[in-house]
This record gives C-alpha cells, sequence and structure tokens, in this order.
C-alpha cells in the first residue's frame, strides 16, 4: 500500500495501549488459562486469547465460558478475570518490538507522544507506572475521561487539548478498526498496526487507514523524512 503523504512534521504520535504500543496480550494468556484451570477446563490456545485482546474482558468472557453480559454467572467470572489480571498486570507484557526505539526518536526531538486507550485507568496507571512509561507519555487518555469512547473522536480530541496541538497535525496509530475510525473522524493521520491483535490481517487493508505496518520499524522509518 502507498501510504498517504504527511503534509507536516507531526505535531504529535499518538498510540492505542493492548496491541499496538505494549504487547499485553501473555499476560491475559496467563489469566484467562489460570481462571479456566479454577473451573476445570483445559487452556485455550495462545492464539485463541490473543485474538480476542483488543475487545476486551467480555470478549475474553465469553470466549472462555461461553457467556454473555445478561448470562447467569457472567458478572462474577468477569469481575474475577479482571482481579487476577490486575493482581499480576506486567507480569509478561513488553513493549512490541522496535517501540521504544519509536518512542526515544520521538522524544529525542521533542515531538510529544501519548496513549489514548478504551483499557479503564485502574488498569492503565499502574500498567504504564510498571513499564516505565507514565513519566515519559505527554498524555494518557482513558475511557473514564471522556462521555464517549472509541470509535469517538472526543478521547483524540480531548488529548490534542491536553497536548495544544491541532488534530489535523496529529498521528494516531491503532491495531482496531475503531481506532482508524476515530483518527479519521478526528481528521488525523491514521496507522494501522497489522501486527497487533488482529483475527484478519488482510481486512486491515479495508479500514481506510493513511498508512498500514506490520513492525514499529516501519513506522519510525516513514517518519524520518519528516523529523
Amino acid at each position: 500500500m502507498k501510504p498517504e503523504p504527511l503534509k507536516m512534521t507531526p505535531a504529535a504520535v499518538l498510540f492505542d495501549l493492548d496491541g499496538t504500543l505494549i504487547d499485553t496480550a501473555p499476560d491475559f494468556i496467563r489469566v484467562v488459562n489460570a481462571q479456566r484451570q479454577q473451573y476445570g477446563l483445559q487452556p485455550l490456545s495462545s492464539e485463541q486469547i490473543r485474538n480476542s485482546v483488543s475487545n476486551g474482558a467480555r470478549a475474553l468472557i465469553n470466549l472462555s465460558f461461553g457467556l454473555d453480559v445478561d448470562d447467569p454467572g457472567y458478572a462474577e467470572k468477569h469481575t474475577e478475570l479482571l482481579d487476577m489480571y490486575l493482581a499480576g498486570l506486567a507480569m509478561d507484557t513488553v513493549l512490541f518490538p522496535g517501540m521504544d526505539k519509536l518512542i526515544s526518536a520521538l522524544e529525542s526531538i521533542g515531538i510529544p507522544w501519548g496513549i489514548v486507550t478504551n483499557k479503564p485507568r485502574r488498569f492503565t496507571d499502574p500498567l504504564l507506572d510498571q513499564m516505565a512509561l507514565q513519566n515519559r507519555c505527554g498524555v494518557t487518555v482513558c475511557p473514564d475521561d471522556v462521555t464517549n469512547r472509541k470509535p469517538d473522536p472526543e478521547p483524540l480530541l480531548l488529548a490534542c487539548t491536553t497536548l495544544k496541538v491541532e488534530p489535523r497535525n496529529c498521528i494516531y496509530v491503532g491495531d482496531h478498526i475503531r481506532d482508524i475510525e476515530a483518527g479519521k473522524r478526528a481528521e488525523m493521520y491514521t496507522v494501522a498496526a497489522r501486527f497487533g491483535y488482529i483475527n484478519e490481517p488482510a481486512e486491515v487493508s479495508d479500514w481506510g487507514a493513511d498508512l498500514i505496518v506490520d513492525h514499529a520499524q516501519e513506522l519510525h522509518d516513514f517518519l524520518q523524512q519528516y523529523l
């Protein structure tokens, strides 16, 4: 895919969190299978769990137990899963390959970067603290901070307001169609991270992103011409 050109050096680069900036799947794989073990169930494959992480705990409970929100037992298992995750949310989580190099390059030339995520703040803040990212990012926007979460553009616009930059001069990177939709509605330059938690990688081409990358290094290389 030939990328659309940027009109200027970006004023800021914003990232989705799970599946884009950091790989949280290993901890979810561990926790989901530990919970299943408590109920005498066999472990699920890593791939099955990884492909559901971007859709949140609701999707993981549905995957693991076949339960929907209104089913008996759902609420108990949902709370149990989140409590287990919170107790060890950075045991195996890491930055995706190339991400530290990318954000370090942005930091070195004074371009702020931030996080706009649908992950609640009670998980996001301790996770960023444990990964030594909290003091590096210029802004973190969680669902707690807004009325409407992604794919609504409100969280992205709030991030721009906080950083005092114009949305049209910013980049948003995400691994889900809702990320690209939110970015486009905010009139940002959008980048689809195809290395993230995506069931059907071929579908990414249909999201309408300005750029698709399969590794953080590709985004780094693309930005070099503007930095």
